[in-house]
């Protein structure tokens, strides 16, 4: 069995020495090769898993944390935030050549356009994205030092150390120089809000992070936690809303990940998803604009980055062609935000 990224003899070994109780892997096949971290699903006679572990070359530094995924599903357990059942986690790179952790399989899809969605009523989808905006009030509602989180970052200073860390992460990965990303970076740096009380922040929530239930529309789970950390909980939702279908002024400003369910009829727009959001969890959002516009920038930097390895040939799965184009439309967006607001 040949599957890229999954050396399948030692993968079989290292289960039974640690989760011997799962049953030997007869399959494993690639879920989803992703724009980051890989996905595969594990098969035994007993029940079904999902191993994750970060993609193939260029991996920059501090990216594609496994343990950290880990960590705060495995915290995350007892709490209102749904997550899978974490499993086990390996540390030990010589097992498939990276480090990896096991989860339980939830039975749910990660909806990226609207014909996933088939057909719902539009109070159906409506509430789906107030559900949306509510779960993420919830993860930003956790009492992290409750859930043994209280080292998982530091929420002083955490805009300015963001800022900071994606320049360093475009210089490493950088295709091009864009003028426009430079002027952007020093915008930014001018309008770096105040010091907010910190929470648990996801990283890159959105609608395709999270497992729906099709039938019924509900969030089964939010996964893909790899940016997690302690912060600032308005960029979370500045980031959200970068995804939105309405938030571009036309097709030209739109990006291939976007998908277009958050354009689906009675799906909240920018302006009632973030007004929803305001309302569950109490926060002022009227710095928003800056926050959407830093969404836009730290997208811009991550799609470069997928760009950088699509160019090496490091990818796994289909899609990243187009990528690399979305990256100067991110950065015009984000110096619009900051014009408007």
């Amino acid at each position: 069995m040949t599957v890229p990224g999954i050396d399948h003899p030692h993968l079989v070994a290292w289960m039974g020495r640690n989760v011997p109780d799962a049953g030997e892997p007869r399959s494993v096949s690639l879920i989803s090769g992703g724009r980051s971290n890989l996905t595969y699903l594990v098969e035994t006679g007993e029940r079904r898993m999902v191993l994750r572990r970060p993609p193939l070359g260029h991996v920059l530094p501090t990216a594609h944390d496994m343990r950290r995924e880990w960590r705060v599903i495995s915290a995350l357990a007892p709490t209102p935030v749904p997550v899978p059942e974490a499993i086990a986690f390996c540390a030990d790179e010589d097992v498939i050549g990276a480090p990896f952790y096991l989860m339980g399989y939830v039975d749910g899809t990660a909806v990226r356009n609207r014909e996933q969605l088939g057909d719902p009523a539009p109070e159906q989808t409506r509430r789906l994205a107030e559900r949306l905006a509510e779960v993420l009030a919830a993860i930003h509602a956790v009492d992290y030092r409750e859930v043994g989180l209280a080292d998982f970052g530091r929420p002083e200073g955490y805009m300015a150390r963001q800022l900071g860390r994606w320049c360093q992460q475009w210089e490493r990965s950088k295709t091009a120089d864009l003028p426009e990303y430079y002027r952007l970076v020093e915008r930014l740096r001018e309008r770096l809000p105040a010091e907010a009380a910190g929470t648990l922040v996801h990283g890159d929530y959105r609608l395709d992070n999270t497992l729906l239930r099709l039938g019924d529309l509900e969030i089964a789970a939010v996964v893909d936690w790899e940016m997690s950390t302690l912060g600032d909980p308005l960029a979370d939702l500045g980031l959200t809303l970068t995804y939105w279908h309405d938030l571009g002024a036309g097709e030209q400003d739109r990006v291939p990940v976007s998908g277009d369910v958050t354009a689906a009829p009675g799906f909240l727009n920018v302006s009632e998803f973030a007004g929803h959001y305001a309302k569950v969890s109490g926060r002022d959002i009227s710095d928003l604009g800056f926050y959407v516009a830093f969404g836009n920038f730290k997208l811009a930097v991550i799609l470069e980055g997928i760009h950088a390895r699509f160019q090496q040939g490091k990818t796994v799965g289909e899609g990243f062609d187009g990528i690399g184009s979305a990256v100067p439309t991110l950065i015009s967006r984000a110096h619009r935000m900051l014009d408007q607001h």
